[in-house]
């Protein structure tokens, strides 16, 4: 059985600023890709976290059905905030340990609807760090951006 695989990356020129997001969704037979497919999205007006979270949201929403999937990010903010802050953020009504509201809710929310449908595991990549598939991520985000460069408020 093939494993699934996306690759998931955000970027920002300025942040905030004009962004971009990009995800590569790899179907593997062992080390062997079987088929693959790139997304990519950006904003004029957004910031790097806001990127991160829409290509992992988008990557889980491109599947058309309930999957096993591993989420590969290079975001801490984004592994840290599915994997060990949802559940304190949900319980506290979306407030922070400090009682704050949670920044970027309407994603979180997003995000934790569209895990909802999978069985996700989630890992953390150094970003910039020679990854191959972060590095195709970090391109098709850079792509998501170039058409709003320029555009910002």
């Amino acid at each position: 059985m093939n494993k699934l695989y996306a690759y998931t990356d955000g970027a920002c020129s300025g942040n905030p600023g004009p962004g971009g997001w990009g995800a590569l969704l790899q179907a593997k037979d062992g080390a062997d890709v079987v088929k693959e497919r790139s997304l990519q999205g950006g904003e004029a007006d957004t910031t790097n976290n806001r990127m991160e979270l829409l290509a992992a949201i988008n990557a889980l929403e491109a599947l058309e059905r309930p999957s096993v999937i591993t989420v590969v990010t290079d975001s801490a903010y984004v592994k840290g905030g599915i994997t060990a802050w949802l559940f304190g953020w949900k319980r506290n009504g979306w407030k922070t340990s400090t009682k704050k509201p949670v920044k970027n809710v309407d994603l979180w929310q997003r995000l934790d609807t569209a895990q909802a449908r999978h069985d996700v595991t989630w890992e953390w990549v150094k970003g910039h760090a020679g990854h191959p598939e972060n590095e195709r991520a970090d391109e098709l985000a850079r792509a998501g951006m170039a058409p709003f460069k320029g555009k910002g408020k």
